[in-house]
Parts: C-alpha cells; structure tokens; sequence
C-alpha cells in the first residue's frame, strides 16, 4: 500500500509514518507540505490513498480536494484540527472518502484507513449489468451510465449505488447500508449517508421531490427503483 499525507506539520507526518511502519508492514508513505507538491507528486507517481490536511501554507485542503476530484477518484482521507460539524459535511460533499479530527487515535486513523480500501476492493466485484429506464450499471466494468452518458463516482458513492442496486426494489435501512458500506463502526454516521445519497442523485440528475432512481423511505433508509426488480442485461 502506498500512502500519500499532504500535511505541512512535520511531527504529525512523522508520527504517521510511524504509526504504518509499526501497524501496516510494506506500506509505504510518502509526503508533501503543500498542496501545491502534493499535486505534482499525484500527477507523476501512483498511490492508494492520500491523508489530506484541511489547514495548508498555500491552499486549504478543500481546495486541493476539489483539484483531486477534477482528474481523480483516489480515495481522499481528510485531516484538520477542527470538529465543526460542517466542515465535515463540505468535505463529504466535495468528494472525501472520510474525515478523522487531531489529535487522532493512531490505530482508529490506521484502520480508517483501511475501511476506506476495503471499500475500494468491493467496486471490483464482477456480475451482470443493470438497466433500469434510462440508468445503466454495469458491475465487472465498474461503469454507470444515464441517458447513454457516464457517470464519474468515487469509489464511496459506486458502493452506496452498488449496494442500493443490487437490493434493487428493496428498502436498505440507514444501519444496513453503513455497516456493508463503510463498515460496523460506522453504524451511527447516518449524515455521512445522508451526503453520498445527495451528491450520487446530483450526479444522476435524480430529484429527491420527485426520485426515479433512488427513493427516501423517510426514517429508514433508501431503496433503488420502483417495489419491483429492475431487468437484469
């Protein structure tokens, strides 16, 4: 596994660096202190995940991420001193996979960490392709299509519409959808859900008034289509 932490603190990059030397043999972690760098390092070399402080010298992580998003899906880890509530909800929303607040637990950051590539191993699942109307979802290629166009998920958002899809006609509680997506822990973390749900029907071009993919089951949870299966290919 190799990591890339964009911090301009160097005990904390130290620190983390440790933390993976000592819980994560063969993980290799690389950094940078700006966001500036980091970009360049993204562009030229390969990594698995990359560790995204929110208070950088020359930009703030927000809008490092936003780059990222422009040409990426590599799964995005954010890192800040802040707990304000929305700051976590504007890092979910811009596309960050999740959100861990310093000081932080080192063993809860390491196994956050690997939550989020256990989630990115699920997208590489095979099977057949969905068509439900105008939406296609093809699972050995990992594509989603409307209206014939693609669409660009991050590895978070396909395993929210994978697992909705696959259930396709049935409602998937809050708790059910967070413990196969992002794992037990994150059983209560229902306004992380609440996030992916909205920027997946953004990209959709769903209406939450007035759904045709993706439907509120107020209290509960979500269900993909109509109470009826959609038509495997």
């Amino acid at each position: 596994m190799r990591l890339l932490i964009v911090d301009d603190a160097p005990e904390v990059v130290e620190s983390v660096q440790l933390d993976f030397m000592l819980m994560w043999p063969g993980a290799e972690v690389l950094s940078a202190g700006d966001g500036q760098t980091g970009m360049e390092m993204l562009s030229r070399e390969t990594f698995d995940l990359v560790l995204l402080d929110i208070g950088l010298p020359d930009e703030d992580g927000f809008t490092v991420l936003e780059r990222i998003r422009e040409t990426s899906n590599i799964p995005v880890v954010m890192l800040t001193a802040r707990d304000a509530t929305e700051e976590k909800i504007r890092g979910l929303q811009m596309g960050a996979d999740d959100y861990i607040t310093k000081p932080f637990n080192h063993r809860e950051l390491i196994e956050r960490v690997r939550a989020v590539l256990r989630r990115v191993e699920l997208t590489r699942s095979s099977g057949p392709t969905v068509r439900y109307e105008d939406f296609e979802m093809d699972f050995q290629k990992q594509e989603v299509r409307v209206g014939g166009k693609p669409v660009h998920l991050t590895p978070t958002e396909y395993n929210v519409l994978h697992h909705l899809v696959q259930h396709q006609g049935l409602v998937q509680g809050h708790e059910t959808l967070l413990k196969q997506v992002w794992g037990p822990e994150y059983r209560d973390e229902v306004e992380y859900l609440r996030v992916y749900v909205r920027r997946i029907r953004e990209k959709l071009g769903d209406d939450p008034d007035r759904p045709r993919y993706i439907a509120t089951v107020r209290g509960y949870g979500y269900r993909f289509g109509p109470s009826r299966p959609a038509v495997p290919a």
